[in-house]
């Protein structure tokens, strides 16, 4: 059974990731200090807010070497929402550019809406487009509606990270894989039964990557 390690640094949507994971009738740990994520086999890092302020509060509660150590060196499945998922980047370029956990290499930066004159931030339900297979949409349908707040996306550098897009004026990130790494720009605890399905794809997930 899967012990899932959701971290609460103090999040706008902690509680509603909570109740989520709590309906699908799941193993939860609220995690508060980096050691208990020694008790966890999943982390979900929910996020709501400035991607900068997101790594001070990681750092001001000392877990970013505990996290690289239970994803990069354990390899424990890890689900970062929203603002949680922009963080795995090298880089964010909201407000002033601020150095990300780095997990997966690119750059947090605005959503490109001025060419065709669309607001910001991206909030709303938007249809999904899956761009390869991945294990968080299994039995999720292609164009899946999920819903989205935010005015900044993760650019990969190397694209075949990028397992889901969706159309605001142009194409945007929505969602990027690598290894146990999983990331979702949209928020699965307010995309009803899609994003409850998504939420139960990632319990089920195997560590597949650990390393002897």
């Amino acid at each position: 059974m899967a012990e899932i390690g959701l971290i609460n640094y103090g999040a706008g949507n902690y509680m509603s990731v909570f109740n989520a994971l709590k309906y699908l009738d799941l193993d939860i740990l609220e995690v508060k200090k980096p050691a208990m994520l020694d008790e966890t086999t999943h982390i979900i890092l929910p996020g709501v807010g400035s991607f900068n302020a997101l790594i001070d509060k990681l750092e001001a509660k000392q877990f970013i070497d505990s996290l690289r150590k239970h994803v990069l060196g354990l390899a424990k499945p890890f689900l970062g929402i929203c603002v949680g998922m922009q963080v795995l980047a090298t880089l964010g370029t909201e407000f002033h550019e601020c150095q990300g956990l780095g997990y997966i290499s690119g750059n947090v930066v605005k959503i490109p809406v001025e060419q065709y004159s669309m607001r910001l931030p991206h909030i709303g339900w938007n249809e999904v487009i899956q761009e390869k297979d991945s294990l968080l949409f299994k039995d999720i349908e292609n164009f899946a509606s999920f819903y989205f707040v935010h005015s900044y996306h993760f650019v990969p550098v190397n694209k075949s990270c990028i397992t889901a897009t969706c159309t605001y004026g142009g194409n945007v990130v929505a969602s990027v894989e690598q290894d146990n790494c999983f990331g979702v720009q949209f928020h699965p605890e307010k995309s009803q039964d899609n994003g409850l399905k998504l939420l139960k794809n990632f319990s089920e997930i195997k560590n597949n990557y650990a390393k002897n």
